[in-house]
């Protein structure tokens, strides 16, 4: 788990009251595929987004990175709104730079090593030394000596060598912010931790802020600062990952938690599959699978009629702990204010 604080409470790169939303084919309803979010990152700050797939955080991340407009809303850097004209998106991305999934597919298998680092500087044409910049970008990634790597290509690397690469590839423009979309999750158990690892050691070093999109709640509390959770379109539930993850109060946290390792007491099974976007329920877009609701907990609460039918507000980004659930909310007023009961040790 991260452990160095932010360096600034000051947010870098924010979404307010964002959303995005896709047009159905042959006149079918509008996906809401991002439905109000706000989200702040702070420098020096890594807030992993979780979720199930199709809950609309990649679509998220790429609107963060100017890549898919928002239908509302907008998104800030250093506190001024993206400008999506051509040559502004230009100038940004060489401030934000995404970290792709897999690195095979993210590396041209005919551009060596050295190409495939330098294309990020031919792009923004680059004045300075190139190579001395590929170097640098290399060796900060892990690959040393960088020259050994240079004339090598994908095919020739390991699984982790890649995404290293792909990697150094970001950094060789000197980023303020990574947006890295399940950067392990191609990668061997072996390899996982060492990529990880290194992501906090950028951070560190740099000052790196990071937004790594996960399904994987063990990754977020092995690298994340803070954890935002998002379902069907929404964030659900974010705050301090330590705290986040030792006492989560939405019940889908506690399902994502459920099967973890180290989780007690038996994985909690969801009912179908996440809602499409282009109908999301009424009430809690939840609870049509919520485990609370099925078990009756929420009508002993006296909140399964509000469960149902009462929509939640949209969280805000500031980083303190905040769950969108009326159950939760429940619990908390009962206890003066506590925390559910931690389904880990």
């Amino acid at each position: 788990m991260s452990t160095t604080p932010p360096v600034s409470t000051t947010a870098l790169l924010s979404a307010e009251a964002l959303k995005v939303a896709f047009p159905g084919r042959r006149g079918a309803a509008t996906a809401r595929a991002v439905d109000g979010v706000d989200l702040d990152i702070r420098p020096g700050e890594i807030v992993a987004l979780v979720g199930e797939s199709g809950c609309g955080k990649t679509t998220l991340a790429r609107s963060l990175l100017g890549l898919v407009p928002p239908t509302s809303g907008r998104v800030t850097f250093g506190g001024a709104p993206l400008d999506y004209t051509g040559r502004a998106l230009k100038a940004y991305r060489k401030r934000v730079q995404l970290v792709l999934q897999d690195p095979s597919g993210s590396l041209n298998p005919r551009h060596t090593v050295y190409d495939a680092v330098a294309e990020g500087l031919r792009i923004h044409r680059y004045a300075g030394d190139e190579r001395a910049a590929v170097s640098e970008a290399l060796s900060r990634a892990g690959l040393r000596p960088p020259e050994r790597f240079f004339l090598r290509f994908p095919h020739e690397l390991s699984g982790g060598q890649r995404q290293r690469v792909v990697i150094a590839g970001a950094l060789v423009l000197e980023p303020e912010l990574i947006v890295a979309d399940e950067p392990v999750a191609s990668l061997d158990a072996s390899v996982r931790g060492e990529i990880l690892a290194l992501l906090l050691r950028l951070r560190d070093e740099l000052g790196l802020s990071a937004l790594v999109v996960t399904h994987d709640l063990g990754l977020a509390w092995n690298i994340a600062d803070r954890v935002a959770v998002m379902y069907l379109g929404r964030i659900v539930e974010t705050g301090p990952v330590e705290q986040l993850l030792t006492a989560p109060q939405h019940p889908y946290t506690r399902a994502l938690l459920s099967v973890l390792p180290e989780a007690q007491g038996e994985p909690v099974v969801l009912a179908g599959e996440p809602p499409d976007p282009s109908k999301v329920p009424s009430g809690c877009r939840f609870h049509v699978r919520c485990q609370v609701l099925a078990s009756g907990e929420a009508e002993r609460a006296g909140v399964a009629e509000s469960c149902r039918t009462v929509d939640l507000p949209v969280l805000n980004g500031a980083g303190e702990a905040q769950v969108a659930c009326h159950w939760a909310a429940a619990r908390a007023g009962e206890s003066g204010g506590g925390s559910a009961d931690a389904p880990l040790t």
